[in-house]
């Protein structure tokens, strides 16, 4: 399983795609900083105080976080999607798996190779954009760790299920569903937050089902708990503002969290049994 997760690390890191997603991500972090700098500069000129220039980058940062999550997810179904089904189609599968190795360990390396890539991705991006931020407006949320692993989680719970539309399906046909589920997710989660400020609790009840089918949008409010300073969750109180997808009271029960890595070993387990139904 070690092996088949290193190989599948270089040749992550031979694709082209991932050294240009990491391009991306630096001229990404350079506009946000220049942009970030100018906005601090032309607030202060207008006489703005520290908290509302704190309050300001803190929303840009969740907006970054926000955009920056959906790359990783894009990364996530780019990578994951192929990870089998290449495999299936090209008779590389076939070849490794006469060897003594099981299947189950061949599926689990591949997908450990790829959590791996995708998690450094989003470690190394993240702190970069969030202490270059910091080093020219002062502010550093409160827990920076707290939304980059969030985000990683993010990814992981997608990237699971890629790989077990892989078994089955063509690399894009698994990355189209995953990427439009994990859409819907978003949106039952915006609609559960309607549901709330109005009282509808059968957009309550769809969001809270579709935390337990795909928590991904779950794992976005510790992401939003992470970047917000307490002075948000003290201005905003009760009011309709509260129940906007870019303001979280509080990060993720534990139970979400818990649940999340159950979800992941679950699919997982369903993956292997799905390519040990296969024929090569």
């Amino acid at each position: 399983m070690i092996t088949i997760a290193k190989l599948t690390i270089g040749e992550a890191a031979r694709r082209r795609v991932l050294w240009v997603l990491v391009i991306l991500a630096l001229l990404a972090v350079g506009i946000t900083t220049f942009g970030v700098a100018t906005l601090i500069q032309g607030a202060r000129d207008r006489g703005l105080g520290d908290l509302a220039i704190k309050f300001a980058v803190s929303q840009i940062l969740i907006f970054i976080a926000f955009m920056f999550g959906f790359v990783l997810v894009m990364t996530a179904a780019f990578f994951g999607s192929p990870a089998i089904a290449t495999d299936l189609e090209s008779g590389v599968a076939q070849a490794m798996l006469a060897r003594p190795l099981r299947r189950s360990s061949y599926l689990i390396g591949r997908w450990l190779g790829l959590a791996v890539v995708i998690v450094g991705y989003a470690v190394v991006a993240g702190f970069l954009a969030i202490f270059a931020v910091g080093a020219v407006s002062g502010y550093t949320p409160p827990d920076p760790i707290m939304p980059i692993a969030y985000l990683a989680g993010q990814a992981i719970v997608l990237l699971s299920l890629t790989v077990l539309l892989s078994t089955r399906l063509p690399p894009i046909a698994g990355g189209a569903i995953a990427v439009v589920a994990y859409g819907l997710a978003w949106m039952a989660g915006v609609l559960g937050k309607i549901g709330i400020a109005l009282g509808t609790g059968a957009l309550v009840g769809v969001g809270d089902a579709l935390h337990y089918l795909l928590p991904t949008d779950a794992l976005w409010q510790g992401v939003v708990f992470g970047l917000e300073p307490p002075l948000v969750r003290t201005l905003v109180g009760d009011t309709f503002a509260a129940q906007s997808p870019f303001y979280a009271d509080a990060p993720p029960p534990i139970t979400i969290v818990i649940w999340s890595v159950i979800w992941v070993t679950l699919v997982l387990a369903l993956a292997v049994n799905q390519l040990r139904r296969r024929e090569l």
